[in-house]
This record gives C-alpha cells, sequence and structure tokens, in this order.
C-alpha cells in the first residue's frame, strides 16, 4: 500500500513543508552529477551521510542534521517527499511554522541516534529524510489518529484506492518497520529500519506535549481525532482495470 493524499489539507500555507521539499531537492540536484561516478559518490557521503562507525569514533557528528537532506535516488527523493507532503502539513498546523522546524529536526536526530544505536560500528552511510518524515507520522498518528488517508493498493493485478484511518495505515507502517528491524541484521541490510522506528517513537514523544495541552482525550472528543477543520471532499479517482495477458 502506498498514501496518496489525506483528507484535511491545512488551513494556513505551510510554508516550512514547502521550504524543507524545497531543500531536499535542491541539495539532492546538487550533487546529481556524482551518481555517474560511484567512488565520487561514496566519497561525497562519507562526508555528508551518517555513518554509525565514524560516530564511535567522534567523528562526522554533523551527519545526524546533514544526512537526512540526501537521498540515494530520485525513487527515495519523490517517496519520502510524498510521505512529507501529506503528513507535514497539518503537523504544521498545530505546531506554528518554527514548532514544526524544530519537531522536524530533532526527529531526524533522534532518528539517526536510534540507527546508530542498533549498529554503532556499522560503515553503511545512513541518508534520506525518511527518519525525520518518520516523525511527522508518528506524531500525525498521536495527533489525528482517525483522519482519512487515500492509500494505493497493489494486489498482483488488481489497483484500488482506499480511503482508511491514519491509526490503520501508520499503525502498520511502524509494525512492519519494526518486525524488518528484528529480522535483519544491525544496519537493516542497506535499508535504516531502526531510524524509521526510532523517528516515529520520537515523533510520538515530542507531539505528546502538544496533544497534552490541547486537552488528551478531550482533544480527540471535539475533533474526533481529525485535524480541527472540515475534510476536503475529493471525487473517487478512477482507476483503470488491469486484465490478464493471454
Amino acid at each position: 500500500m502506498f498514501p496518496l493524499r489525506d483528507h484535511n489539507p491545512s488551513t494556513r500555507t505551510p510554508y516550512v513543508v514547502y521550504a524543507l521539499i524545497a531543500a531536499n531537492v535542491i541539495v539532492f540536484v546538487s550533487y546529481w552529477h556524482l551518481f555517474d561516478s560511484p567512488v565520487a559518490l561514496g566519497r561525497f557521503f562519507t562526508e555528508w551521510a551518517l555513518i554509525p562507525a565514524a560516530i564511535s569514533e567522534g567523528m562526522h557528528l554533523h551527519g545526524l542534521f546533514t544526512s537526512m537532506f540526501l537521498h540515494g535516488g530520485l525513487l527515495h527523493l519523490g517517496g519520502n517527499m510524498l510521505f512529507l507532503w501529506i503528513f507535514g502539513d497539518n503537523m504544521e498546523d498545530e505546531f506554528g511554522h518554527l514548532g514544526f522546524l524544530a519537531f522536524y529536526l530533532a526527529g531526524g536526530a533522534a532518528a539517526g541516534i536510534a540507527q546508530y544505536l542498533a549498529a554503532p560500528y556499522s560503515m553503511v552511510p545512513m541518508v534520506g529524510a525518511s527518519g525525520a518524515i518518520a516523525a511527522v507520522m508518528g506524531g500525525y498518528l498521536l495527533l489525528f489518529p482517525r483522519a482519512r488517508v487515500d492509500i494505493l493498493i497493489f494486489l498482483i493485478v488488481i489497483i484500488r484506492i482506499l480511503p482508511v484511518p491514519a491509526w490503520l495505515m501508520l499503525g502498520l507502517w511502524f509494525g512492519l518497520q519494526l518486525f524488518a528491524g528484528f529480522a535483519t541484521p544491525g544496519d537493516g541490510g542497506g535499508v535504516a529500519y531502526w531510524a524509521h522506528a526510532g523517528g516515529f517513537a520520537a515523533g510520538l514523544m515530542l507531539a505528546l506535549p502538544l496533544w497534552l495541552r490541547r486537552g488528551g482525550p478531550g482533544f480527540w472528543a471535539r475533533t474526533h481525532g481529525h485535524p480541527p477543520h472540515p475534510d476536503a471532499r475529493y471525487r473517487p479517482t478512477p482507476i483503470p482495470p488491469v486484465g490478464r495477458r493471454r
């Protein structure tokens, strides 16, 4: 399953979400030419990515922050920015612009620390915004558990768009990260599962004070677990049927 949109776009312009997406795209374009040279790309990631073994030596601590603006390819970048676009605007609505930026960066740093603790001597560079975005998703789950999210489901030849509550989609995503983290070696076999899980947990904890200030369970009772403004109304998205080849 793959999220396409939620049904609660923010009521004000999410400038920080826009700025983060722009920053990630600009940084990616700035080293795009290095993909033609694996050696040069590896050297670049060695300097700016998060490498747990280097952290253990007290080196390249800046990687905790710079790594969240690096990506390993167009699909990596595009998928992360889609998740940020879907879940970030409502979080920025609640935290405010500067508060959301601090939340995002803190969540990304916590995700990097979680991956470091899982494999402190790994030489595999960690890149990507997914840890910080996982924090956004964790906070979203706490604040808006019943918000509707449209997901695209692929079942062999069946493709459907279904609206599901956020708790189902995000809870399943978090569970998959935990399962994969325990089922694979400490470095995740090339995927930072513990950064995802750690970022998600950090997002829950970082959003907890805001949720309590809003009234905790009373906030859910007032908003019915949705962002506190009316749902957007979308026309059904047609998905062409896929027939079997003979």
